[in-house]
């Protein structure tokens, strides 16, 4: 029975997975970020690692999450499972933490770092599915908005927790992972506990969804286009660190850019959401992609510490505008049976086309100027909204129907 009311009815129309899903990832991510920032320092100032080492760590660990995320979505559609394999997902990452913390060469650190991603790949899909399934249609994107923002506040959380205790313990890196485990297993007592899933009913073999897009029509596929054009754009957030330093921002105060950043995006989910539940998830997500052209185009000719730290705050609100209102928008145009199957196949797409994203931005950065870098990722924001307008116009002489979408 879903809940019909709750804080300024703001929690209408889903029911408490949802809430205590925001909690997981609260966590979790709270973990995680007392864990990721000090990776790299970790193996160059500890273990005396090169770059191209810890290059080549994060390569492969963010790869790892981004193709496992459709094969999860895949499994969990085929299973009719959601809980197990985000408890297993959320517990893979949690395992990670104890050999971070007892590492003692840069081969641990890769075992550790690809077990933490290998976990996200597997628990991000039937997230995304148990979040779509446990509210109401109308009330999609600000479901997905509150999801973001617990998120990102476990974001700001766990780097202030992680720097508070390298102050009080003289850079004790190897405490802060053993610490961290701590909240993580909160995350695994909360999904074990208290995340609900519907039985179903056990579908035939021959019947069971196979891992192809012919389950999904024009909307998805052309939605997917859509994302994968603007990510190409849409590289590292090291090069806006990079930039803020190149117009002046002392290294000190970076992390503190970064916090603001992150605190407006946490703060402007929950109110983009609930715009976009009244006033449609697309006018949010586009507002989102004219945002971003601007935000960027903004880096690309200021120089200007002041114009940084105010462009850094509107790409929180940017932040805001795009992330959960696109997995909303998604669950409304893919079928029942295969939605997490939809939200692993978008997100592996979008995660590896942020590969080549940075490839190029770092390219532009080294070969032509900072400011191609941000040329072209402005340049790439406003083709996707133009495919996008595109995209809404083409939908209006298609409208999907209740009975419509039940035949995709």
């Amino acid at each position: 029975m879903q809940e019909k009311r709750g804080l300024f009815g703001f929690t209408r129309g889903f029911n408490k997975n949802v809430v205590i899903t925001g909690l997981v990832s609260f966590f979790m991510d709270a973990s995680s970020e007392m864990v990721y920032p000090l990776a790299p320092l970790f193996l160059a100032n500890v273990l005396g690692a090169d770059k191209a080492i810890i290059g080549l760590i994060e390569g492969i660990a963010e790869s790892t999450a981004s193709i496992l995320k459709v094969f999860s979505g895949w499994l969990s559609d085929r299973i009719g499972s959601r809980k197990w394999l985000m408890a297993t997902g959320y517990s893979l990452a949690v395992l990670s933490r104890p050999i971070m913390a007892i590492s003692g060469s840069w081969h641990e650190v890769l075992a550790s770092r690809f077990i933490d991603r290998l976990g996200k790949g597997v628990r991000t899909a039937p997230r995304d599915a148990i979040l779509a399934e446990s509210t109401e249609a109308a009330y999609l994107a600000r479901a997905f908005s509150l999801h973001r923002s617990m998120d990102t506040m476990g974001a700001v959380a766990g780097p202030l927790a992680a720097f508070s205790i390298l102050g009080l313990f003289q850079n004790n890196y190897r405490l802060v992972f053993w610490i961290s485990i701590i909240p993580g297993v909160i995350a695994v007592l909360l999904i074990v506990f208290f995340i609900t899933e519907k039985k179903k009913a056990k579908t035939p073999a021959a019947e069971r969804p196979c891992l192809t897009l012919r389950h999904f029509n024009w909307r998805f596929r052309l939605f997917i286009v859509i994302a994968v054009i603007f990510a190409f754009g849409n590289s590292s957030d090291a090069f806006l660190i990079l930039k803020a330093q190149q117009a002046g921002i002392k290294p000190t105060l970076i992390p503190i850019v970064y916090l603001i950043f992150n605190l407006i995006y946490a703060f402007s989910a929950i109110p983009a959401g609930m715009a976009a539940d009244r006033f449609g998830k697309k006018r949010i997500i586009l507002l989102g992609l004219i945002l971003f052209a601007f935000v960027y185009y903004g880096f690309a000719v200021t120089g200007d510490a002041r114009v940084v730290w105010l462009l850094f705050a509107l790409y929180g609100i940017f932040m805001g505008l795009t992330e959960g209102i696109q997995k909303a928008y998604l669950a409304t145009i893919i079928p029942q049976d295969f939605k997490a199957t939809a939200f692993g196949v978008y997100n592996t797409v979008v995660g590896l086309a942020m590969l080549p994203a940075s490839i190029i931005g770092g390219w532009l950065w080294d070969h032509v100027s900072s400011s191609a870098t941000f040329y072209f990722g402005s340049a790439m924001a406003a083709v996707s909204a133009a495919l996008f307008v595109a995209f809404i116009l083409t939908e209006k002489g298609h409208p999907v129907t209740e009975s419509s979408a039940s035949k995709i």
